[in-house]
């Protein structure tokens, strides 16, 4: 199996993860009212499209956010989402929508910053993206409930940082393993 078709399935599976992963909080050490178990796991997404941008160019890269976007929006409907419960279908949308927007915009500021040290395109693209999909997911999911959503982002946004600079470790070993695109004489500027 290819390098594109293992990240686009795996791409799919973090965002299930996530997805249900986010309906429930810490109940450990007083983070209940910060921070959910998604948090620990979505970060990956970033790692993915970032190893992807890095091997196939932001056009494959895109590929492989919507292939990851449609298997993750697929899987969550039938296994994660209870359409009884309104948060339910609301972490859905907001799932979908905060992933799309995050993602897309990761593949760009990677793509932008690819020249640069092996760190700075996965470092600054996943810490934009984690801004944007944290505060988009948890205001659409959770706006207007009784559920302290801005103590939530935070606390997953927080997390979300962490992660990203451990991420680093898996993106430098798995570059090894990657032939990078801009390396390639037709992507290498004149």
């Amino acid at each position: 199996m290819s390098l594109f078709y293992k990240l686009s399935i795996l791409m799919g599976l973090v965002v299930v993860a996530s997805n249900y992963l986010v309906q429930f909080p810490i109940q450990h050490f007083g983070l209940s009212e910060i921070l959910t178990y998604g948090a620990f796991s979505y970060p990956i997404t970033f790692l993915i499209t970032d190893l992807a941008n890095r091997a196939y160019g932001k056009i494959v890269a895109r590929k492989i956010v919507y292939i990851g976007f449609f298997i993750g929006l697929l899987l969550t409907l039938f296994f994660s989402t209870n359409f009884s419960n309104i948060i339910s279908i609301r972490i859905a949308i907001g799932s979908g929508t905060a992933f799309f927007i995050s993602q897309n915009m990761d593949v760009t500021i990677f793509h932008i910053l690819r020249r640069k040290s092996w760190y700075i395109a996965p470092l600054i693209s996943s810490v934009f993206g984690s801004l944007v999909d944290t505060f988009l997911f948890f205001s659409i999911a959770f706006y207007g409930t009784s559920i302290s959503w801005i103590s939530l982002a935070f606390g997953d946004l927080a997390v979300k940082l962490f992660i990203t600079f451990l991420m680093l470790i898996p993106f430098r070993l798995l570059l090894s393993n990657i032939s990078d695109i801009s390396d390639k004489k037709i992507y290498k500027p004149r």
